[in-house]
This record gives C-alpha cells, sequence and structure tokens, in this order.
C-alpha cells in the first residue's frame, strides 16, 4: 500500500473530474472521523496491487501493522489501473461518484433492468437528465426513486437528447450495480 505517484495521481483526478467536475474538491478535503483521534483526519488514494483505494488517513495508519502481502484491501476501491497504464473507475465507486455527481440521468423503470444487464441507454429509456450536458461527460445513471445504478459517458449533448430518435445512445454503458452479481468471482 503505497501513496500514489504525480502520474497516477493525474490520471484518477482526470477520470473523478470528468464525473464531479468542481466537486472533486469535496472528495479530496472530505474529513474522516475515524478511529481515536479528536481531530477529524482527511481521506487519501492509495494503490495497492494496481487498485486505487480511497480510505481514510487514520485507517492507513493503523493498516501498517498489517504485512503487505497479507493485506488484501483497505477502504473503498475506487477503480484499478490496467496493465497498459491506463485508469478504469469500478462499479465500487458509485457511492462516491453519486453524492458529487455533476450530470445526472434518470431511468424509466421500463429501461432499468436493460441497463443493470450491461446496456447502453437509449433516449426512450430517459426519464429525466440535467442540464448542461456535453458529449463526453460523464454522468451518473439514476433510478426515478433517486437510487443509483450505475455510470456511463454521455453521447449526446442535452439539447440533442430532446430531438433524437427513440433509438439513439444517449448514455454508454461503463458500470452498473448488477456486475456485483454478474462479476462476483472477479470483484
Amino acid at each position: 500500500m503505497r501513496p500514489l505517484d504525480e502520474k497516477e495521481t493525474t490520471a484518477v483526478f482526470e477520470k473523478l473530474h470528468k464525473f464531479t467536475g468542481n466537486n472533486l474538491k469535496n472528495i479530496v478535503e472530505n474529513p474522516s472521523h475515524e478511529g481515536p483521534e479528536l481531530n477529524p483526519g482527511r481521506y487519501c488514494f492509495r494503490l495497492h496491487k494496481n487498485k486505487v483505494y480511497y480510505v481514510s488517513d487514520s485507517l492507513v495508519k493503523r493498516a501498517t501493522n498489517v504485512a503487505r502481502s497479507n493485506l488484501v484491501a483497505l477502504g473503498t476501491c475506487i477503480g484499478k489501473f490496467t496493465h497498459g497504464g491506463s485508469f478504469h473507475l469500478t462499479v465500487h465507486s458509485l457511492g462516491l461518484l453519486a453524492s458529487n455527481a455533476k450530470h445526472k440521468v434518470w431511468l424509466k423503470p421500463t429501461s432499468e433492468m436493460s441497463f443493470l444487464y450491461g446496456n447502453h441507454v437509449l433516449k426512450g429509456g430517459l426519464g429525466r437528465i440535467t442540464e448542461n450536458i456535453a458529449p463526453g461527460d460523464g454522468v451518473v445513471v439514476y433510478s426515478m426513486s433517486d437510487v443509483p445504478l450505475g455510470f456511463g459517458i454521455a453521447t449526446k449533448s442535452t439539447q440533442d437528447c430532446r430531438k433524437l430518435d427513440p433509438n439513439g445512445i444517449v448514455v454508454l454503458h461503463q458500470s452498473d450495480i448488477g456486475e456485483y452479481l454478474r462479476m462476483e468471482d472477479e470483484l
């Protein structure tokens, strides 16, 4: 378990900024009230076996007593680095993204299952969409009852979605909570 180097930190922050925008500051400066310390600590990012964890400082200090070979995970795994060096967010980061999301999309109940099976979001399944979404922005996908279902990349702007064909793709699927069942051996 080690801190991220400058290149890794840049890759993680660029990916998180795509989904959170200026709310990235809230993630970095979030106070931690874990552990025996009276003063609240901070959360930090740590790398362990190509996976990036979002963990409180007090937990990192206590984890130094555990050998690296025995340490399985620590904190919340928000993503992983591929062999090629690129960073990918995992479904575990959904809670962090949902609480700080800049752009949101709500699905109709009829299209929730399609998204949870790993399909893209179509215009016909769109319930609501936030304003000022540009193509390529990261969006968090919610059910109509405000339950975060996953996240993806917008293919159309908010204005283009209004005049799009019902079978047109609005959000490219990246991750969803259905992965807990589909990929339970890998997670």
